[in-house]
């Protein structure tokens, strides 16, 4: 039979572990222990702190568990929150990775694909208390600057405009009496998950009406040898947004809907097209857009 070591933890001093093929930790304390290297299975209680380095084949706790040194396992079931200081080396058999981290709030665990090899998360994940950065919506920015009118109903050339304080605004003009628009281009990285994307619009008015101003958006993708002379992908006006009266006042529009882009795919250029919607706002200025905050999802760590 396999020895085991039963401990009844408490508060009131520090249990020592001894080695051996299971150890079965007890009670409601807390449980602090120095090197523990077995071959069997620890269980656990309600905290326990190794202050050494832990080795063993299987690590089960209902508690917590905070281990300071290197930790090398075999497979680890933990229903509480985890802390690990050290170095996790995770051991493979036969049957591959098996690492389940399930942290004290419900939902939230880190677990390891046997047949992907790959460190699967479902909640938050940090590192030396810093969150990792993990695949999920991008931004990027596309100031006016990076902008051109359309040669037919195009908005107006770029300006810099002179303000009494402060910065001087590179801007597009669209005016009130008919739709405008103007172009730009992005290479959206690898990572991209070809998805549709949203966009918020950066603007302003020299004037004092109140009017709303509607921000409209398409876009299309092109890869390597594509056909350039291609109509845009269906446009997405976002909600109208009411100037706030003071002239040049900074306004950034809502988040749109979804707009999908036609022919999205990795490597492509994408040329988007935005206008104002002059039939879905009241604004009777000429507005003045500094720029669009594009937001996009990736599906990938990196862009390797």
């Amino acid at each position: 039979m396999a020895n085991r070591f039963p401990l009844v933890a408490d508060t009131s001093g520090i249990k020592e572990l001894p080695s051996g093929d299971n150890l079965d930790l007890t009670g409601s304390g807390v449980v602090n222990a120095g090197a523990v290297a077995m071959t069997g299975t620890l269980t656990g209680g309600t905290n326990i702190t190794i202050s050494g380095e832990l080795d063993a084949a299987t690590l089960d706790i209902s508690g917590n568990i905070d281990v300071d040194g290197l930790s090398n396992l075999d497979a680890v079931d933990i229903d509480g929150a985890t802390q690990i200081d050290g170095t996790v080396s995770v051991g493979v058999d036969d049957t591959g990775y098996d690492v389940k981290f399930f942290g004290a709030t419900a939902g939230k665990y880190m677990m390891w694909d046997e047949d992907a090899d790959a460190l699967l998360v479902n909640g938050s994940l940090n590192v030396n208390s810093s969150p990792v950065k993990v695949a999920g919506l991008e931004t990027i920015y596309v100031p006016a600057a990076a902008m051109y009118p359309t040669t037919t109903d195009g908005a107006s050339d770029l300006e810099q405009v002179e303000l009494s304080n402060g910065p001087e605004l590179k801007c597009l003009d669209f005016a009130a009496a008919a739709d405008d628009f103007a172009q730009f281009t992005v290479i959206f990285p690898k990572s991209w998950n070809e998805g549709t994307v949203t966009f918020q619009a950066f603007w302003t008015v020299t004037g004092t009406n109140t009017g709303t101003v509607a921000w409209g958006l398409s876009g299309i993708s092109f890869a390597d040898n594509a056909v350039i002379n291609t109509v845009f992908g269906t446009q997405v006006v976002a909600t109208a947004k009411a100037f706030s009266g003071t002239s040049n006042d900074m306004t950034v529009s809502a988040v749109s809907g979804a707009v999908t882009i036609a022919n999205a795919a990795v490597d492509t250029q994408t040329y988007f097209q935005v206008s104002r919607d002059v039939s879905a706002d009241s604004q009777t200025g000429d507005a003045r857009l500094l720029g669009i905050k594009l937001f996009f999802t990736t599906d990938a760590a990196n862009d390797a």
